[in-house]
């Protein structure tokens, strides 16, 4: 596919979904402008779409209209089909598989420590609060800014709860992101990327979540650099991969990856699996919250609609795998402690 003109979206740098789309579109060669902004701001001229989300884009229709779009793994799949080459999600049907998990738990997970170190602790708020309202409006004078990041400091303090985050779960939190450090930078010791020597989506997904950990808010970028300055420097390289000539044998074998992951897939398993479960079941029975135990850890939260539709995609997709890709990824998956995403039909 091509278009006369390039693609459009509505992004903000502090929305690491935004972050994650801008680097894929510059790795994919697609070309694309940002609006820099927000859906707090009026943005006449533009497209609403049905729910306020960032990034939105505005992809052109038959009919020469535009159509708002959000959700950033939809929209990577839609380029996926529509844009050749260059391809963020591998033809081999098992590696595909892993790379749409890691990405679900990157997109979905580590967005609960992002949004957690960002609100909870005083100064983290402090300094996310004036960042953002001077990212709204640069111009903003010291008392309108001051007055501006206080009351959207305490808008987003009062939400923590909505992905779990609280005194209780703090620590279960917290330790899970050093952990995600620490796995993650021995994958990289002999890895480029989650899968070989080319970025798939989890890549995106992960580095669009660490902008925001690891490149802005002052705890968990402390914690980043005392346990891996490699990762450091790995984000700083996926922000534009324009350069990277990548081929196919750049892949890792699916054998190869199925040791790599394990790691990473048994902390998908040791938290995000059974958060995810759990609140599906709280949302088929009707239930306004749910709660589980994450080591040892009463995790309470709302249900998340979004979230149960997660899970269904994934063992959707994991339903549709053909029969050798379908055995190999059970295996994997529930010699990790993933096995719930094998049941097709719960």
């Amino acid at each position: 596919m091509t278009t006369a003109e390039p693609l459009a979206f509505l992004g903000n740098p502090s929305s690491p979904y935004t972050r994650k789309m801008l680097a894929l579109l510059r790795y994919r060669r697609i070309e694309h402008r940002v609006i820099w902004g927000s859906h707090m701001a009026r943005n006449e001229g533009l497209a609403q779409p049905k729910v306020k989300l960032l990034p939105t884009f505005y992809f052109p229709t038959p009919d020469g209209c535009v159509e708002a779009v959000t959700d950033s793994t939809p929209i990577a799949q839609r380029l996926e089909r529509d844009f050749a080459g260059r391809h963020a999600s591998p033809a081999d049907p098992e590696l595909a598989y892993y790379a749409a998990l890691i990405e679900d738990y990157a997109d979905e997970w580590l967005s609960r420590p992002m949004f957690h170190y960002r609100w909870h602790h005083q100064a983290d708020r402090q300094h996310a609060a004036q960042f953002l309202a001077h990212l709204f409006n640069p111009r903003l004078d010291g008392e309108a800014a001051q007055d501006t990041a206080q009351a959207f400091s305490k808008r987003q303090f009062d939400r923590l709860h909505v992905v779990g985050s609280s005194d209780l779960t703090a620590a279960a939190i917290e330790a899970s992101y050093r952990r995600f450090i620490d796995l993650f930078d021995s994958l990289l010791e002999s890895s480029d990327f989650v899968l070989g020597s080319r970025p798939c989506i989890a890549d995106f997904a992960i580095y669009g979540q660490m902008t925001q950990l690891g490149l802005v808010d002052p705890t968990p970028r402390a914690i980043m650099l005392e346990r891996s300055v490699r990762l450091e420097s790995w984000l700083w390289r996926i922000e534009d991969l324009s350069g990277l000539e990548p081929d196919d044998a750049d892949w890792a074998s699916p054998t190869g990856a199925r040791t790599s992951l394990a790691p990473l897939l048994q902390e998908v398993g040791r938290t995000y699996c059974p958060v995810m479960v759990a609140n599906a079941a709280a949302v088929n029975a009707g239930e306004a919250q749910f709660s589980v135990d994450i080591d040892g850890t009463a995790w309470t939260q709302p249900t998340f609609l979004y979230q149960a539709k997660c899970l269904a995609a994934l063992r959707s997709q994991f339903s549709e795998l053909p029969g050798t890709a379908k055995g190999h990824v059970a295996d994997t998956l529930i010699a990790n402690g993933c096995a719930p995403l094998t049941e097709e039909h719960a």
